[in-house]
């Protein structure tokens, strides 16, 4: 479905354009125009500011414009009233019969509703998450989990190709330090006096899981032989086992907060197949890199670094920006995706600029990489802050957090603030089941929706809905309603255009409260009014099932469920 705001905009445009054609205005180049909601919802449903927007070049009183536009404006189904208002806006308000029968439209797109053709099936990649596999997934970690995922259930919406992507940082120092602590773990459990390395992972995680390779291992006897002899064998075999476990771990743990990936990818397959080869040679052929103090820099017009980034350090190795450049080679000359969105940790924010003037480099325009940094988040009970796992004494894990409160409620609040400010996350308010706790609030219209369904198919009432005449809905709680679900369709395109989720929860709860004064204000089964008629209840179930169509969706976009019960 189209936002009606897209209509809109047409008919706005095409009377300033007959205003022109009739003389009333004068022959100008026609502004871009928008429209969108007044800050008073008694100037209407929309606004355009049309007339100031043309009163420069038109060289005219900005409320006259307004006047002639509005004066060849074609009547449309949608819109009731039209009226223009200082200093020069034309106000429109959407028709009740119009209005009304919208929940037809709901209930005939069903869970296809809010769905829009921005994308037009271009190819997007979402890469998320992509923490190096040493450990498991924390609370700060979450917060990216919930904002690319999101992301990526919303342009799928928009019409866009999806794809989510982890990358799964194989490759480097730290997966080297990661295995030469498992090996000491693991030989410290037999007896050896191995130092830990002086870069090692002290968490009770790594002695736990070198234990549990021993203990797993299909062959003990060979693997303890292998620790007590062959130090750098006995590393790459508890390297190896490690990392597996490692991605299981990771798996289970985003999977319990509803995150799910299309592609796990390999930083090592870079290396493997060519594609950190050709990129070094793309960037060496095209004069991007220079030989200085031993090492490869990286130089391009827009960094103002004189010196640039290393790219090969005096070793030869690769640093950890050149695999980055090849795994964006791969994603947009390999893969050839349209648009590629990075969600990154608030670690990287200097990262940002060097990473698109690599892209640039490639060949390629760097308006087509996104990179959305996902700020710190700060956990909380109340007044305390939260800074240590009680459990291990290290890291609060996404396990932790989603035991203790839920997936539901860790989505809601992660997604609840943009990602660029940092956050609270109140773990007494998540757990709390009152109006105060906007999960709960959310969650409960909906379950209020299924407690009538239920009933209504208790008595009786046609489930089909067939009977039920929307034209008999016109309470102001009802028609609020329907307004309220419509704006789905606003909410899915201004998310895909600004990449910011962070509007979805807060229309949620937009959308429960005109739910839940309209189930105050409306019977909607004769309960309370035995003599209510039974054609308004059969308009109110079409209109209760709309809504339940709408918050359903709102849910899912979000990853979250909508429980019948609460």
């Amino acid at each position: 479905m189209e936002p009606l705001r897209h209509k809109l905009v047409r008919v706005v445009k095409d009377a300033a354009l007959r205003a022109i054609e009739a003389g009333a205005l004068p022959s100008v180049g026609l502004p871009e125009v928008t429209v969108e909601h007044p800050q008073n919802p008694d100037h209407g449903d929309y606004a355009c500011n049309i007339g100031l927007r043309m009163a420069r070049s038109a060289q005219m009183n900005p409320l006259e414009i307004a006047r002639h536009v509005t004066e060849h404006m074609s009547a449309v189904d949608e819109l009731g009233a039209t009226s223009v208002a200082p200093p020069g806006f034309i106000n429109m308000t959407i028709s009740d019969a119009w209005l009304k029968q919208q929940v037809e439209t709901v209930l005939a797109e069903g869970k296809t509703f809010g769905n829009i053709d921005k994308g037009s099936g271009r190819r997007v990649q979402v890469e998320f998450v992509s923490v190096n596999p040493t450990g498991p997934v924390h609370i700060g970690h979450a917060r990216g989990a919930v904002l690319g995922s999101t992301l990526a259930n919303v342009l799928t919406a928009a019409g866009y190709q999806v794809e989510r992507e982890y990358y799964v940082n194989d490759a480097g120092n730290q997966m080297d330090s990661f295995y030469r602590s498992l090996y000491a773990r693991a030989a410290q459990s037999l007896g050896l006096e191995i130092p830990m390395p002086a870069d090692g992972y002290m968490g009770d995680y790594v002695t736990e899981t070198a234990a549990a390779i021993l203990a797993e291992s299909p062959d003990r006897a060979a693997l303890e032989a292998l620790v007590r002899n062959d130090a750098d064998a006995a590393t790459r075999a508890m390297g190896q086992a490690g990392l597996a476990k490692m991605l299981d771990l990771i798996r289970h743990d985003l999977a319990m907060l509803n995150v799910e990936f299309d592609v796990w990818f390999n930083e090592q397959s870079l290396f493997d197949s060519g594609q950190y080869a050709e990129a070094i040679r793309r960037l060496r052929d095209d004069g991007h890199l220079v030989e200085r103090e031993g090492a490869t820099w990286f130089t391009h017009a827009s960094l103002d670094d004189d010196k640039g980034s290393v790219i090969v350090r005096s070793n030869g190795a690769p640093t950890y920006f050149a695999s980055d450049v090849a795994y964006h080679h791969d994603k947009f000359l390999r893969r050839k995706f349209d648009h590629v969105i990075d969600v990154w940790g608030a670690d990287h924010q200097g990262h940002v600029r060097r990473m698109k003037s690599a892209v640039e480099a490639l060949g390629i325009d760097p308006e087509r990489l996104t990179i959305l940094i996902a700020q710190l988040v700060t956990l909380r009970r109340g007044d305390e802050v939260i800074r240590l796992s009680k459990r291990t004494g290290d890291i609060i894990t996404v396990r932790e957090v989603v035991d203790e409160v839920g997936s539901d409620v860790c989505r809601f609040f992660l997604l609840s603030r943009s990602a660029d400010s940092q956050m609270d996350f109140d773990l007494e308010l998540a757990k709390n089941e009152s109006e105060e706790n906007p999960v709960y609030y959310v969650q409960y219209a909906y379950a209020r929706i299924a407690g009538i369904r239920q009933r209504a198919a208790d008595r009786g009432f046609d489930p089909d809905l067939s009977r039920g005449d929307v034209s008999l809905l016109g309470h102001e709680a009802e028609l609020a309603l329907v307004r309220k679900m419509l704006l789905l369709t606003e909410i899915v395109e201004l998310v895909a255009v600004s990449y910011e989720p962070h509007h979805l929860p807060h229309y949620a709860q937009e959308l429960a409260t005109a739910f839940h004064w309209f189930y105050k204000e409306c019977d909607v089964l004769p309960d309370r009014d035995p003599n209510l008629p039974p054609e308004l209840t059969a308009a109110r179930l079409k209109l209760v099932e709309a809504a339940r169509i709408v918050l359903a969706r709102t849910l899912d976009l979000m990853g979250m469920s909508a429980p019948e019960r609460m």
